[in-house]
């Protein structure tokens, strides 16, 4: 399952990719897609089969479940 995450800063999306590489999941930085509204311009793109509660740090604004092009929220601070 492909995740979306926003962020309130630059530094908090940065702060979340060694978070999750520290796990060793792959994450990708990105252009936050337009549908989605975040108060900063960078998301985060990951893949995960599992619960995903634990990823909720601090500088998450949102986390989205993407299927194909549509975003369902999962998590909104």
């Amino acid at each position: 399952m492909q995740y979306i995450v926003t962020f309130y800063t630059q530094n908090g999306a940065f702060k979340f990719q060694r978070f999750l590489r520290d796990k060793g999941i792959d994450v990708k930085l990105m252009p936050t897609p337009r549908v989605l509204s975040s108060s900063c311009g960078i998301s985060a793109a990951f893949e995960y089969e599992e619960d995903i509660t634990g990823f909720i740090i601090e500088e998450v604004d949102a986390i989205y479940k993407r299927n194909n092009n549509q975003y369902n929220l999962v998590y909104r601070d």
